[in-house]
């Protein structure tokens, strides 16, 4: 069973380092480049659900003392929703811009 727990920790670490690549530079994976739209959102949402495929890895190793299960099962599920939160939204084609939008006066 601890190789369920090294290989949810090693793809955590991967999509967290994917996640900084895509704040540092813009870059996405190719596999993802034509669905995701706004880069900025993707690259914050990555390291969060990473992160929490990391931390459960971690606490099945004994790696880091011992809480609750409680605090590990809605402090992982609170950081993997919110990383989907903001990997969902990422998606999304940009909003539409009105007609009239580059005239200022109203005219």
């Amino acid at each position: 069973m601890a190789w369920v727990g090294g290989t949810g920790a090693f793809s955590g670490l991967l999509v967290i380092a994917l996640g900084i690549v895509t704040l540092r530079t813009g870059w996405i994976v190719p596999t993802a480049r034509r669905h995701v739209t706004r880069p900025h959102r993707h690259g914050l949402g990555a390291p969060l659900t990473g992160s929490s495929v990391v931390l459960r890895g971690l606490f099945c190793f004994r790696v880091l003392p011992s809480v609750s299960w409680e605090a590990r099962f809605f402090g992982g599920n609170a950081l993997l929703l919110t990383g989907l939160l903001l990997i969902g939204p990422s998606r999304l084609p940009p909003p539409r811009r009105s007609r009239d939008h580059g005239d200022p006066s109203g005219v």
